[in-house]
């Protein structure tokens, strides 16, 4: 009996999901090929029926994962009224939710340091991505690229520091800092 129509794209999407969670959560060097399949409820022998190699899922998943987080992050924007959309923006992302929840979180602080390590073709599309999630932040604070891509640093860096420490309270501080100082970067070159 043959598969329905859209049952590969559906799979695809499936091996990608679990691919953005895993990598999210672990990196993308300790985790394997198995693992992601398994996670997707899938056999790891259905793999290259997919995907060329693991490069081209990383390369897939980063572009699914930015996706993915300025979805997230408009949602969060759309549901603020009364403040500054980039205000929703920057306390959702620098938030202890965000910080303690890596499998769904942005994959920018996750990433960043192996990308430098991978293939040219998955360092173009991170390249890519990142662009595009610098332009959401420059466009929804009105502000241009150069101070976005500030912003967005910021944020980012915030997060991994938040995440590297083990007291609860500094993190937490961390975080606030990281608020004040990218609204208020915001503010002064609006």
């Amino acid at each position: 009996m043959p598969y329905p129509e859209g049952h590969k794209i559906k799979v695809r999407g499936r091996i990608i999901e679990s691919a953005a969670k895993a990598f999210r959560t672990n990196g993308i060097r300790d985790i394997s090929v198995p693992f992601i399949m398994k996670g997707a409820g899938l056999t790891h022998g259905g793999f290259y029926s997919h995907f060329d190699n693991k490069e081209q899922l990383v390369s897939e998943t980063c572009r699914y994962a930015i996706s993915d987080t300025i979805s997230l992050l408009q949602k969060a924007a759309e549901k603020e009224a009364g403040e500054p959309k980039i205000d929703a923006v920057i306390d959702f992302y620098l938030s202890p939710y965000h910080r303690d929840h890596t499998e769904m979180g942005c994959i920018l602080p996750a990433l960043s340091s192996e990308i430098s390590r991978l293939s040219e073709e998955v360092r173009q599309v991170f390249t890519r991505d990142l662009q595009r999630m610098i332009d959401f932040i420059a466009d929804l604070a009105e502000i241009n690229k150069s101070i976005g891509s500030a912003v967005l640093s910021m944020m980012v860096g915030t997060l991994v520091l938040a995440r590297s420490v083990n007291d609860p309270n500094f993190s937490d501080s961390l975080l606030e800092s990281g608020k004040q100082q990218a609204k208020g970067l915001i503010k002064t070159n609006q």
